[in-house]
């Protein structure tokens, strides 16, 4: 295999990715890239059109037109939010007329374009507009599978015949989908996997039936309310059943893998073909993730055969795609064809490293190597050897790319510019021989440049990011910094200052928290240091901006840093956060009768911990859409970082902001969508009926059927922006004193 379209990123990081980019960056994602067969070149997107760059000189050409994309009887080209090849890319699928479900719009229409026929045709006709899930080709290219309403259907090119192939889903028994929990928490979206024959497909079936409905109100656009169930399993509650069938298109019968172990009590969080075989490759969690197992089955009879387990005290990670806003995507494995193995990431020897994993049960080799963890996988090139993968050893808060021998031997080899300091990126080509690059750090805006691999050389001297770098940088704004605690805990962190800064004065300080497992903030990149609600700038009115990362959080610090937080999120990283703000408040230029903290979700939490446990310290904070009690937010992710309530229930109180809620001293703006379907609105309740009970005086502002992004509604941007604004202003004023 010379192309590894999904490189591994941190579980839990995806959850906050996608709020993060959209809410704080406004970030609506790059066109969609995709590397031709040969690795010469792309198609990409452009103006209602498909064109292709070829490199190295970037040579372009339209390989559909907006006429070719205009359907017969229109006059306006097709809106084409993302498109897929057949393997032999002479066939394209183009989704359009998307919907939402949950984060992503993975709802919508598919139209095929032939390249051979030069016919655009819609697939799918007879099914309701926008219905439409996962479309993609059989390997053979003639049949394309798709998943509506909860069941799978294949489609012949040729004739246009659909043939279902499930007839049993409904709202809570899924075919080739998957629940709110799974996509929430596994990032598992597409349910379905072809044969490599083209004669079967292989599935997930989830069952949620037993899983208790969570209702939502939505008061607003009716007199009277409507109720939205959410199949949503909260803490303490059994997972969905799933398991794995395989059926056939000659017959739509299903053969069930025999996957060993309760359904109800364990997870299935990848499932693959073996390239050139009739069997799958899949992985099994238990309940708590902390012990993973891999199985290989057989998809015509439905045996499986346990190849390798791997535990861990706290959770075993499972990794995911850097790129989270790929629709379609769900969890694969990295096959090494050579060797009939995987390539696999694991911490059992205390850092993230990679390791080939045989499938004939020979013994697995470990590929990279040393005290530093593997951040992202990028790319595996059998052909010369090599695997390539963004790593940090000496700086956390970067990334890098490296590249290590596959077959383990040699030294790991710094691929990136050693000049260049900062955050990397890449998109590297099917046949390794080139790659996107992107370059940021906190005083250089992002650039990109085409390279060649491996000796990472720009294609012309114009567009080198060694070339321009110093006209692109910035007088610096952010500092980056560690901090040590009373504890004897190093913390990364970065500050900004106030522009006219005199460290003969004293000014306030606003922490930017957020302090779990599912992402890090101090990161070496332009972003570090904005704040997007605040309106106008903060430098310039006289506050420092500040943020730490604890314990806990994602960042390359290897195991024992990041899973020293297990079954303690509330407690270590809201102590570590605390003592480090001590260690701040010591400086001399720091007010510490004006500290305000601030953060959403995890980090509305960890305000609301911090606000509560240390009002000695945190005298104003705003907090949106926090968990205020451990116990209302799902299984899947509370179980796997905090245990199950059955067995430690006192974690959860301890741990819990709703726990200390009477201690509230200082000034506090909660805010929180009534519509959230990730953390519910009942947190709101629960902790406003707390502070009420103990004559606690704060500031609440519901957003009425926003959700857990405050996305909806005209206007909701501009009103939490200047909410928060003028509280923090108020209650934290700026400037130096």
């Amino acid at each position: 295999m010379n192309n590894l379209k999904k490189p591994f990123i941190n579980i839990s990081t995806f959850k906050f990715l996608v709020f993060f980019c959209v809410l704080f960056f406004n970030f609506n994602g790059e066109a969609q890239i995709n590397w031709t067969n040969d690795g010469d070149s792309y198609f990409k997107l452009e103006k209602n059109q498909l064109v292709t760059y070829t490199l190295p000189k970037h040579d372009v050409k339209t390989v559909i037109s907006k006429e070719q994309l205009t359907p017969a009887g229109k006059s306006e080209p097709l809106n084409v939010a993302h498109f897929t090849f057949s393997l032999d890319q002479q066939k394209v699928l183009l989704f359009t007329n998307t919907k939402k479900v949950w984060r992503l719009n993975t709802k919508g229409d598919y139209w095929v374009f032939n390249f051979k026929t030069n016919t655009l045709r819609q697939i799918g006709k007879s099914f309701a507009p926008s219905s439409l899930m996962f479309a993609k080709f059989s390997p053979d290219g003639n049949t394309i599978a798709y998943v509506s309403d909860n069941n799978i259907y294949s489609e012949d090119y040729a004739s246009g015949n659909i043939q279902p192939l499930t007839t049993n889903g409904t709202v809570s028994l899924i075919n080739g989908t998957f629940d709110w929990a799974y996509e929430e928490e596994f990032a598992c979206r597409d349910g379905f996997r072809w044969s490599p024959d083209s004669k079967s497909i292989a599935y997930w079936q989830i069952d949620a039936s037993a899983i208790k409905k969570f209702y939502m109100i939505n008061n607003t656009d009716s007199i009277y309310s409507q109720l939205i169930p959410l199949e949503y399993p909260k803490v303490g509650e059994s997972p969905s059943a799933c398991k794995v069938g395989v059926v056939k298109l000659s017959d739509a019968k299903t053969t069930w893998i025999d996957v060993p172990g309760d359904a109800s009590q364990n997870y299935l969080v990848r499932m693959e073909y073996i390239p050139s075989s009739n069997k799958l490759l899949i992985q099994q969690l238990n309940r708590k993730q902390n012990h993973s197992k891999l199985y290989i089955a057989d998809a015509l009879k439905g045996n499986a055969n346990m190849i390798q387990e791997e535990s861990d005290e706290a959770w075993v990670d499972l990794f995911q795609s850097g790129n989270q806003y790929e629709i379609d995507y769900t969890n694969n494995f990295s096959f090494l064809n050579e060797t009939n193995s995987i390539l696999w990431a694991s911490e059992k020897d205390g850092w993230r490293h990679l390791y080939q994993v045989s499938l004939e049960g020979k013994p697995e080799v470990l590929v990279t190597k040393g005290e530093f963890d593997v951040i992202d996988l990028k790319h595996i090139n059998s052909k010369e050897g090599y695997v390539y993968y963004l790593a940090s050893p000496d700086n956390a808060t970067q990334k890098y790319l490296y590249k290590s021998k596959l077959n383990g031997k040699g030294k790991n080899i710094l691929v990136s510019p050693e000049s260049l300091k900062g955050t990397h990126g890449y998109s590297i080509s099917s046949n390794g021989s080139y790659a996107q690059h992107s370059f940021s750090n906190h005083y250089t805006p992002s650039s990109k440049e085409y390279i060649t691999l491996p000796n990472h050389k720009a294609l012309s001297e114009e567009e080198s990011i060694l070339n321009k770098v110093k006209k692109l940088e910035e007088k610096a704004k952010t500092e980056f910094f560690t901090i040590k605690t009373a504890d004897n805990i190093e913390m990364d962190g970065w500050m900004v200052k106030p522009t006219d800064f005199d460290p003969k004065k004293k000014y306030p300080v606003v922490f930017f928290v957020y302090s779990e497992p599912a992402m890090t903030t101090v990161n070496d990149n332009y972003y570090a240091g904005k704040n997007w609600f605040y309106i106008g700038d903060m430098a310039d009115d006289g506050y420092i901006y500040i943020s730490l990362d604890n314990r806990g959080t994602p960042a390359p610090k290897g195991r024992e840093w990041r899973k020293s937080i297990y079954r303690k999120i509330g407690t270590v990283n809201i102590k570590d956060q605390a003592m480090a703000a001590k260690e701040i408040l010591k400086w001399d230029f720091v007010d510490a009768e004006r500290i305000a903290v601030w953060g959403h979700s995890g980090g509305g939490a960890a305000t609301l911990n911090l606000m509560f446990r240390y009002p000695e310290i945190y005298t104003t904070g705003i907090s949106l859409s926090a968990v205020t009690n451990q116990l209302t937010y799902d299984n899947i992710y509370q179980e796997r970082y905090m245990g199950l309530p059955q067995e430690n229930m006192e974690d959860f109180i301890e741990a819990s902001p709703i726990t200390y809620a009477k201690n509230l001293e200082g000034n506090l703006l909660y805010i929180h969508g009534t519509g959230d379907d990730n953390v519910h609105y009942q947190n709101a309740e629960m902790l406003v009926n707390e502070l009420i009970k103990y004559n606690k005086q704060f500031q609440f502002m519901p957003y009425p059927n926003r959700s857990h992004g405050f996305r909806e509604g005209e206007g909701t941007r501009k009103h939490m922006s200047t909410l928060y604004t003028n509280y923090l202003k108020l209650h934290c004023p700026p400037g130096g004193r």
